[in-house]
């Protein structure tokens, strides 16, 4: 049984996180360890599995890159675990200027509207890439997709970055 059966959703990129939310609750009531503390040894066993079966499952499916990472996977292809960098050289050029752009933020006397304006640059950059892989994963361009991924993970990564340096800067 994969993720999306578990809970009882059509698996794709797309989804609904509060649907997800709700039958994770569920599930979650209806095999919590505790409920099986009286239970037989291998009942409690089975609960404690299942339990985080449904964790390991949720935390997947909610987060955009993993969910991909786990489509993905579905069709024979492990990101997880790959070495290979991503060669796509306007993308690589991108990230340059990214990380300059960060380390100019750092430098200024007073970075907080930088960082806000950047926030939202690569906000709208993370919703194009998410668009990307949704519609490569429905047309099945899976090496397209893996490609968005490794280019959303960067993103993302980068993301934390600044909210690590916006941090710095309100504390």
């Amino acid at each position: 049984m994969n993720f999306f059966e578990l809970f009882n959703l059509e698996a794709g990129y797309d989804l609904d996180v509060k649907l997800l939310a709700e039958r994770y609750r569920q599930l979650q009531r209806a095999f919590h360890p505790d409920k099986y503390a009286s239970g037989s040894e291998s009942e409690r066993l089975l609960a404690v599995k299942k339990s985080a079966q449904i964790n390991d499952a949720f935390s997947t499916l909610k987060s955009p890159v993993a969910r991909a990472e786990y489509l993905l996977n579905l069709v024979g292809i492990d990101l997880a675990h790959e070495t290979k960098t991503l060669q796509d050289p306007e993308f690589l050029m991108q990230q340059m200027e990214y990380r300059e752009h960060l380390e100019d933020v750092q430098a200024m006397s007073d970075p907080f509207p930088a960082i806000v304006d950047f926030e939202k640059t690569l906000a709208q950059e993370q919703a194009t890439l998410q668009q990307s892989i949704s519609q490569q994963l429905a047309d099945a361009a899976y090496d397209d997709a893996a490609n968005s991924v490794r280019k959303l993970k960067f993103i993302i990564k980068l993301n934390h970055e600044l909210e690590r340096l916006e941090d710095q800067v309100t504390n």
